[in-house]
């Protein structure tokens, strides 16, 4: 069957009533009147000729939004969708990050979908979409995107990006929406004299919105190069991570990953193609460092400076139950470790840390530009310390030739599959100087903030104003004087009712983050790895940026096209009715 006749009967019967004007239902929730988007249970939801359009209109690339585990059931709706081999595939493959990223509509983190449709053995069980969208541009070209958003933008759609769904604050998914994922755009150059507008004249590469983390470095390696990326090898680098900020393991050396952006590719939410740097569209150039993902545009490929490969040691310290149970013992090692979180930034160096109770696992500290006798002689004070105070540990460390096969050898690969909610804290130097023990305190009690609650926190010390104190863009200011950022996690099991989420949630907005707030009174919070619930939000996550982002976004989408939580001029929007609809507050 042909595309257009093909969505044209799939969806004739939900589309029986005459489409009104795209404007979406008016709802009332907690005393307050919104006007929502559009939604296939609204006569204004486009009718079934129209998608067919917008399918042909990309060549084919419109497809129905199917979760991955749909292929375990027979059906998903009025779809038939089991398929056995698939779904061994999915079973076995379920908590790998890249077999997920490389779905049409996957989230990393089943929590934000509500757990639908999740791989089982019963096939004659239920499959929902969930919190999951209607529908999938699979992009292979610019022209794909802004058909998306021109569609989305005229029929009052819920609007979702998504390049990898490395995501964890369920911004890559959306009830009922149009979904338009990135992932395909893998191109990447490389010149060794950047010649754009600018100051900078070094090398630099083009990268493409879909490529990750890992292959980034690899294609990097393969010129002799390195590029400023995530330590998590399935990141989406130029879809998402470089909108947030983005820091990594060669953050205190090379700043933040958007402080080294000179130029965007990217449409807008008015579907016009844009190049925004500092001589063109220089306010959303300004704005897309660090303004927040899914918000201005829709980047399509950025421009990045690159740095000559560089030797790099690293060293690994665990101290957990094999070592003691004593949970004092262990919380002094904790506190001798995270206390010198200062040291190791000025000497150049980031830090990965995960912690729960009785478990601290630094795999690894970073040292560029280091040998293995150049990073124990950094490391000395804290070996020093915990040697002092009798604190059982192991360690090992390596030294390599490049960054590259130190990233390869030192990194561990991350999970996909886990269920919590979010929250975490920046912590300046001046906090660590000035309230070390407290912010220790803190994290220790995040492991357990409640009697029927665990925690997992992962920190990344990092200090990017060591190596780029002075820049221009959207970023938050205090990030120039960070020494830890540690990201709270508490952990569910994903089957909680409506109730239990809203209160793990509010556990971690008002116990642990009032806590990590409290202990870090000079400190921010992360776009891209923060609570959604962040008080005075606005503040928290960009400071004295903010008011310039939010003039900004009301010049490039005063519509609200683009909508992802806790980003700029998202004010009077909120996601009602048990975390589905999309409405604007209009009283």
């Amino acid at each position: 069957m042909a595309p257009t006749s093909f969505f044209v009967s799939l969806f004739a019967v939900a589309n029986c009533v005459l489409a009104a004007p795209w404007i979406g239902e008016i709802k009332e929730e907690n005393g307050v009147t919104y006007q929502c988007k559009c939604y296939e249970d609204n006569s204004c939801w486009p009718t079934g000729a129209e998608w067919a359009t917008l399918n042909t209109t990309v060549s084919g690339a419109l497809q129905v939004a199917v979760p991955p585990g749909a292929v375990c059931y027979n059906r998903l709706g009025n779809i038939s969708t089991f398929d056995a081999g698939k779904c061994a595939e999915v079973q076995s493959k379920w908590t790998d990050e890249q077999f997920q990223t490389d779905q049409t509509i996957a989230n990393l983190w089943p929590f934000y979908t509500n757990n639908t449709c999740l791989p089982t053995n019963s096939p004659n069980a239920t499959c929902t979409r969930g919190f999951y969208g209607q529908y999938v541009i699979v992009a292979t070209t610019k022209e794909h995107i802004k058909a998306g958003i021109d569609f989305a933008r005229t029929h009052n759609l819920r609007l979702i990006i998504r390049n990898t769904g490395h995501d964890f604050m369920g911004r890559s998914t959306g009830w009922g929406s149009l979904i338009i994922n990135t992932h395909s755009f893998k191109e990447t150059s490389f010149v060794e004299k950047y010649t754009g507008p600018g100051n900078w004249n070094g090398s630099a590469a083009t990268v493409g919105a879909g490529v990750q983390g890992r292959e980034l470095f690899r294609k990097a390696f393969a010129q002799k190069k390195v590029i400023v990326g995530g330590e998590c090898p399935t990141v989406g680098w130029a879809g998402g991570y470089i909108q947030g900020g983005g820091h990594g393991p060669l953050t205190t050396i090379h700043g933040m990953g958007a402080d080294n952006v000179l130029s965007f590719d990217a449409i807008t939410a008015k579907g016009e193609y844009v190049t925004a740097n500092v001589a063109e569209n220089s306010d959303l150039f300004w704005a897309l460092k660090g303004g927040g993902p899914s918000t201005f545009a829709v980047v399509t490929s950025i421009t990045v400076k690159t740095f000559p490969e560089l030797p790099v040691a690293g060293t690994i310290i665990n101290i957990n139950s094999t070592h003691t149970n004593d949970t004092k013992v262990f919380a002094e090692g904790f506190r001798i470790f995270h206390n010198l979180s200062n040291h190791y930034v000025d000497n150049g160096m980031f830090v990965y840390f995960e912690l729960q109770t009785l478990r601290l696992h630094i795999q690894p500290f970073v040292g560029p530009n280091m040998d293995a006798k150049k990073i124990k002689k950094v490391l000395k004070p804290l070996f020093d310390q915990l040697d002092a105070k009798k604190i059982p540990y192991d360690t090992v460390t390596k030294e390599f030739s490049t960054f590259f096969e130190f990233y390869i050898d030192m990194f561990e690969d991350e999970t996909a599959g886990n269920n919590a909610v979010v929250g975490g804290r920046l912590f300046t130097k001046k906090d660590i100087a000035e309230n070390g023990d407290a912010v220790v305190d803190a994290l220790i009690m995040a492991n357990a903030p409640t009697s029927d609650t665990l925690g997992f926190s992962v920190g990344h010390i990092v200090g990017p104003g060591h190596g780029v104190p002075v820049v221009d863009n959207a970023i938050h200011p205090k990030w120039r004087n960070a020494s830890s950022f540690v990201i709270t996690n508490i952990l569910m099991n994903g089957d909680e009712s409506w109730e239990v989420k809203q209160l793990r949630a509010d556990q971690q907005t008002n116990i642990v983050g009032a806590a990590l707030r409290k202990a870090g009174p000079d400190g921010a919070t992360y776009v891209n790895e923060g609570d959604l619930y962040e008080p005075n939000w606005q503040e928290s996550y960009w400071g004295s940026n903010y008011p310039k982002l939010l003039e900004i976004r009301k010049k490039y989408d005063p519509e609200g096209v683009f909508y992802t939580q806790t980003t700029p001029g998202t004010e009077d929007w909120s996601v009602i009715d048990f975390g589905t609809k999309l409405c604007k507050k209009v009283s």
